[in-house]
C-alpha cells in the first residue's frame, strides 16, 4: 500500500448512493473543492474543475434553479429508491 492510497482513505466516507434505479457504493468527500460531495471514487475529490462544465452548469441553474430543486424534492420524498437510499446512509451513521 502506498501513502497516497491512504490519503485517500482518510478524507472520504463510503456512502449509497442512486444511479437510475439502482443503489450503488459511493464516497462522500470530506476535504478539497468537492467537500461533501458523493462521487464515484475517492480519486475525484481532488481532481480539477472543468471551468466549461461549471460555466454550463451556472446558467443552467440560473435559468431552471427552483425547478430543478422542486424536482429534486419531489423525488427524494416519493421516490422509493430514494428513500431506501436515505434510510441505509442514516443507518451508517448511527
Amino acid at each position: 500500500m502506498l501513502i497516497e492510497e491512504l490519503d485517500i482513505v482518510t478524507e472520504t466516507n463510503m456512502v449509497w448512493r442512486k444511479v437510475g434505479g439502482s443503489i450503488v457504493r459511493a464516497v462522500r468527500c470530506s476535504s478539497g473543492r468537492r467537500k461533501g460531495r458523493v462521487v464515484g471514487n475517492a480519486g475525484q475529490c481532488s481532481a480539477p474543475v472543468d471551468v466549461k462544465k461549471r460555466i454550463t452548469l451556472n446558467k443552467t441553474r440560473a435559468r431552471l434553479g427552483k425547478k430543478m430543486s422542486a424536482k429534486a424534492r419531489r423525488t427524494k420524498r416519493v421516490n422509493p429508491v430514494s428513500k431506501r437510499v436515505a434510510k441505509m446512509n442514516k443507518k451508517g451513521r448511527k
